[in-house]
Order: C-alpha cells, then sequence, then structure tokens
C-alpha cells in the first residue's frame, strides 16, 4: 500500500502469527509514532486500544498480517489485513465476550471475547471483511 499524497505520516508493519512474545509490539510503536507527530493523548489512547486488539488477534488467528497506519491531517487511518482463517458469522463475533479463543490463548489471559467489540468502541469508523480460509481486513478511522 503507498501513502496517499495527502497524509501527514505513513508505515506499514508486519504482525506475525502465533508470536505472544512481540504482541502489543505494534501499538507501542504507533503510541510512540502518535506523540511525536504530536497527536491529542485522548485519540493516541482510542487509536492504540483498537490497534492493540486488532494486532493480537492476528497474533491469535493468523498466519500473518500487516497494519497500514495513515495519519491524515483530519483523521488516523489504520488499514488490516490478515492471513488467517477468516471470520464464519461477524455478527456472532462483534458480540462482546464472544470467542474462539483456546484453552490455551484464555489460559495466557486472551479472548475474552472484547477484541472486535473494543476496536468498534474506540474508532469512528469500523469495516470489517472475512473470507473464510483466506482472511479478514478491517477498515479504521479516527478523527483527531
Amino acid at each position: 500500500m503507498n501513502a496517499p499524497q495527502d497524509s501527514v505520516y505513513f508505515q506499514q508493519f508486519e504482525i506475525i502469527g502465533g508470536d505472544f512474545t512481540r504482541g502489543g509490539q505494534v501499538a507501542t510503536k504507533i503510541k510512540k509514532i502518535l506523540k511525536e507527530i504530536g497527536i491529542d493523548s485522548s485519540v493516541i489512547r482510542r487509536a492504540v486500544i483498537a490497534i492493540y486488539e486488532a494486532e493480537i488477534n492476528i497474533v491469535m488467528y493468523a498466519r500473518k498480517g500487516t497494519l497500514n497506519l495513515i495519519v491524515m491531517p483530519s483523521e488516523i487511518d489504520v488499514v488490516i489485513v490478515d492471513e488467517g482463517e477468516g471470520i464464519p458469522d461477524i455478527e456472532l463475533a462483534m458480540q462482546e465476550g464472544y470467542s474462539t479463543a483456546s484453552v490455551e490463548m484464555q489460559e495466557m489471559g486472551f479472548g475474552a471475547g472484547m477484541g472486535l467489540p473494543n476496536i468498534k468502541k474506540n474508532v469512528d469508523y469500523f469495516y470489517i471483511q472475512s473470507k473464510v480460509g483466506v482472511g479478514s481486513r478491517l477498515y479504521l478511522s479516527i478523527i483527531i
């Protein structure tokens, strides 16, 4: 993905599925970037919560994924694409508390079923596409 012409900042991040030791590092890097750009702390908080949840979903359920951060003058856009199992029922996955996490994931403290609902709560625009056996794509925007 190329940076939009009127973007203030663009960066693509790779996320490796199953790498729980590095899970959350992309969100931490983005928090630092947004601070350096001078984004308001309340906007950073919302963005980082949504990005962290999306990142952990890739770690838990996909082989790999990419996260594109696009900072525009009036909004932060995030596009997340994963190569994973896909979501058979998006409506069900959007319900708080619904989880398909394994027992092992739950023992590590993941899989409470709040990932997608938390993402949606913290952004101004949320759109998800998913195909079973292929993966998922999320489009997020937060107004600055």
